[in-house]
């Protein structure tokens, strides 16, 4: 079977990227959890998607420009699928606990390469195997130079195809798979196309790498994608997801 990872946690029912959302993730069984880490001005490294927290925190603060104390100022009360929440932004070493010793956590940076050093020294100092960790991000630059930086984990390149292009073709995907090799990366994590199929899947693993796919929410994408042997995929209700598959 392949990994079934939550999207954000598990954020169709939580959340994105809060301890709630991730926690019960952990609850329904996923695979693994992906998140989205920035750096604060005080070097600390948060779990937010954007650069500003305006969309799921409300105030429009900059990350980059504000200490972790000062985010940790806001919190958001929502309700979803009629449950309410109230959370706050956080760090990546709390979310690092909350990772059960079987399980997988997919980091996607969306800040620059000025992380690196704050990485290690949290990843350095935690108990997770470097197994568990996938490290995963967009800028085929980019993940080379943290590629180097953390050779004993696993690093992906995120690529998202448009749909008004066509990517199908051999040429396309033979180009891309010799700059994620010449980058010495371990594979690809990929929006979901329907060009993504069994002859594709095989030209990854023939050269010894990995394709992920976000974000699954329907089981039948889920289950043509495992049956042409996918790596893993992300869902944003990836328990939900697991159970269908499981299903059949």
């Amino acid at each position: 079977m392949p990994l079934i990872i939550a999207h954000r946690g598990e954020s169709h029912d939580a959340p994105e990227n809060t301890l709630s959302a991730i926690n019960l993730a952990w609850k329904r069984g996923s695979d693994g959890c992906e998140i989205d880490v920035q750096l604060t001005k005080d070097d600390q490294i948060v779990v937010i998607h954007n650069k500003r927290t305006k969309m799921t925190w409300g105030n429009s603060l900059r990350i980059k420009s504000h200490t972790l104390q000062k985010l940790n100022s806001l919190n958001v009360v929502s309700n979803i699928n009629g449950k309410w929440f109230t959370e706050r932004i956080p760090t990546l070493s709390e979310v690092i606990l909350t990772v059960p010793p079987d399980k997988y956590l997919f980091i996607e940076i969306k800040c620059d390469i000025e992380i690196i050093p704050h990485l290690k020294k949290v990843l350095s100092s935690s108990l997770l195997n470097p197994s568990q960790v996938k490290i995963i991000g967009f800028g085929l630059k980019r993940m080379t130079v943290i590629k180097k930086n953390f050779q004993e984990f696993e690093v992906f390149l995120n690529r998202r195809v448009n749909a008004g292009k066509v990517f199908s073709g051999k040429f396309y995907w033979d180009k891309l798979i010799k700059k994620i090799k010449l980058g010495s990366l371990d594979g690809i994590n990929v929006s979901y196309t329907k060009s993504i199929n069994i002859n594709l899947i095989e030209k990854f693993k023939l050269n010894n790498l990995k394709i992920f796919v976000w974000t699954i929410n329907k089981p039948r994408r889920a289950l043509r994608l495992i049956s042409i042997g996918i790596n893993g995929l992300m869902s944003d209700r990836s328990g939900w997801i697991k159970e269908k598959v499981m299903m059949q």
